[in-house]
């Protein structure tokens, strides 16, 4: 998950507020007119995250440009914490687009990117082709949530990548992954070393508290959820998700009128995305979103 530096630039640019920001640009090996794909990670993940999928597409001729929210990863951290809150990192993937120059995307998100990814069709309705949600729905169950929140507002230092590795097992045992260099990956993509020779986690504790204390209330996922009608969609679940319920995908795809849908049986939150099945579900949206525009 890591991957090769040589596979992609490493870019950054100055937020509203001037935090650094931090992302990602993978060169497509052939030009043509498939569209650029914006991979969007979850609520404390970084770009490291989407390294397998954005070769995968990369030598498939799409351009792939996957973002650091701020506090995560290679951006900046803020010194104020309601710097952090939902809005503001809305607000930074709009001007991503354009200092990037992303003028027709599919965003691929997983879990708070999958809510980003919504936000886009009501945002940027021009320069979305299609969008991939990972795991993720209007509704999410206020315990997983809290769940989540309570491991990301606190940093866990380890000693070494066994026992990081061991950590992320333990939280979560229902990951796709079936080899020890798939785990090592994802601690290499979930812990950083610190100057006190110990590894920390790769994101700001304070990232958690605008969703803790209520900063991501009041908007109606649902009615963004509606606003991908007009374009290719895709809803991948994990089986055994406790965020992305049964119910929520259900509705989700008879509401959607041309919603392709994938369950990973056995799998919780998240799926990776370069599971085969995903890679070949991704693919036929893609499919569909040169289908559309032809």
């Amino acid at each position: 998950m890591t991957g090769d530096p040589a596979a992609y630039r490493g870019c950054v640019f100055s937020a509203s507020d001037g935090v650094r920001l931090y992302f990602r640009d993978y060169a497509p090996a052939r030009t043509g007119d498939r569209p650029a794909v914006l991979c969007l990670p979850g609520l404390a993940r970084n770009s490291k995250d989407f390294d397998g999928l954005a070769r995968h597409l990369t030598v498939r001729g799409h351009r792939v440009v996957v973002p650091d929210y701020r506090g995560r990863g290679r951006s900046g951290r803020c010194s104020d914490w309601h710097d952090y809150a939902p809005a503001r990192i809305v607000e930074d993937i709009r001007h991503l687009l354009d200092v990037a120059g992303l003028h027709r995307i599919v965003a691929i998100g997983t879990s708070l990117g999958g809510a980003i990814a919504m936000a886009l069709g009501a945002m940027a309705p021009s320069r979305l082709a299609g969008a991939v949600l990972n795991d993720i729905g209007p509704d999410v169950t206020e315990g997983e949530s809290g769940a989540i929140l309570r491991y990301v507002g606190q940093d866990h230092p380890v000693p070494d990548w066994e026992s990081a590795i061991a950590w992320l097992q333990g939280l979560m045992p229902d990951l796709s992954f079936t080899t020890p260099q798939q785990w090592r990956e994802f601690a290499e993509a979930t812990f950083v070393p610190g100057t006190d020779g110990m590894l920390h986690l790769d994101w700001d504790p304070a990232i958690a508290l605008p969703f803790a204390r209520g900063a991501a209330d009041g908007y109606d996922l649902w009615a963004l959820f509606g606003g991908l009608k007009p374009f290719p969609l895709l809803v991948v679940r994990g089986g055994v998700s406790r965020i992305l319920t049964g119910p929520t995908f259900e509705r989700m795809t008879r509401e959607h009128p041309s919603c392709l849908s994938l369950t990973l049986a056995g799998v919780g939150h998240a799926p990776a995305l370069t599971e085969p099945p995903c890679l070949e579900a991704i693919g036929a949206l893609l499919s569909a979103v040169r289908t559309q525009r032809e």
